[in-house]
């Protein structure tokens, strides 16, 4: 008898949160008993995953990209090098604003398990970007010179979410959405590196120096993903052999343990061909995610789990849609609550 899938992964967003107390209470309502840990939903400012970081540079708006209405990216002539490392010169400290973030909606999460909404051993999820992602806003010339500035800035934010949270109660998860873009040759228009070297190991070696700074105590994960812009990827995976590539990348040089890894599922990908890879994930100890729940698709779904189940063989998962919630119409999230209520087992 084949095993269900462990437990509901969430990436991120959610739909229709305002509050984070609005995000924890539909996640708790629509995916009861299945999350091992509860991301605040990403409501107001930050429900457009990275586009609010645009204002963390607001003081110096040489560095940033341009975009038309539609955001596509909009010609900037070049910088020379020295005009660049001026500008930069004269940048005030960076201010990235994910430890207030989090730490607002950790006082909402606290106050919901007092009053037992949240149940015990649900951990507090905090989502945060890779750097490389982040710098897919800055212009090029900049990027060399921003990424070890916001690098630092970035990292404080964690220590201080570190410092407030316990750790028995934090888990943080690096999202990495821009990287396979890049290490699939899809430069065009944000992803090209900007660093010398092999691209593969630059980029590998930068997500796990993020995994690496995270305490010990706190639980850590990993969400690679394939883009969501207007619910449609950038680039089409041929299959699942880069995400586990970079997985095991990153596991392997991130010095300490990985507690999950969310993977993307195409809907239209229900073949062995596209599981295939899984075969040779290896890492037990990690939690693995397949984000291959669909909306108004139960019968793909299970395909795809079927298709998942035969290439991980008594490996256990749990399962998850391909990215976040946010921009997800109400009918849209209500239908992938109820696949995954029928699919996935309870876990706490």
């Amino acid at each position: 008898m084949t095993t269900k899938p462990q437990g509901v992964h969430l990436v991120g967003s959610v739909c229709g949160a305002t509050t984070a107390s609005d995000a924890f209470r539909t996640a708790l309502k629509s995916f009861p008993h299945r999350l091992r840990r509860l991301p605040d939903g990403e409501p107001a400012h930050r429900s457009t995953f990275i586009g609010w970081q645009m204002g963390v540079f607001a003081h110096t708006p040489a560095v940033l990209r341009t975009y038309d209405s539609s955001f596509n990216y909009l010609h900037q002539p070049a910088i020379s090098a020295d005009e660049a490392q001026a500008i930069v010169a004269g940048m005030p400290a960076l201010k990235p604003g994910y430890d207030d973030a989090a730490l607002e909606s950790w006082a909402e999460f606290k106050k919901l398990r007092e009053q037992g909404e949240i149940e015990q051993g649900v951990k507090f999820q905090v989502c945060l970007p890779s750097v490389f992602c982040v710098m897919c806003l800055i212009r090029p010339g900049f990027q060399q010179l921003v990424e070890p500035l916001y690098t630092d800035a970035l990292l404080g934010c964690l220590r201080r979410i570190e410092a407030e949270v316990p750790a028995e109660d934090l888990a943080i998860q690096w999202d990495v959405a821009a990287e396979p873009m890049t290490l699939e040759g899809a430069y065009w228009p944000h992803f090209e590196p900007f660093f010398e070297g092999d691209v593969f190991e630059g980029l590998v070696g930068r997500i796990a120096r993020l995994v690496g700074a995270v305490k010990d105590g706190v639980e850590v994960g990993l969400h690679i993903c394939y883009g969501d812009m207007g619910h449609k990827h950038f680039v089409e995976p041929k299959d699942m052999g880069l995400m586990v590539q970079i997985a095991r990348g990153v596991l392997e040089g991130a010095g300490r343990r990985v507690e999950w890894v969310h993977l993307p599922v195409p809907r239209a990908r229900d073949d062995a061909a596209y599981f295939a890879p899984l075969k040779s994930l290896g890492w037990d100890e990690t939690e693995l995610y397949l984000g291959l729940v669909h909306a108004h698709d139960a019968d793909g779904t299970q395909r795809r789990l079927q298709a998942a189940q035969e290439a991980l063989g008594r490996r256990r998962f749990g399962v998850a849609t391909e990215c976040g919630l946010g921009r997800t119409p109400t009918e849209d999230f209500a239908s992938i609550a109820q696949i995954c209520a029928g699919i996935a087992a309870q876990v706490v």
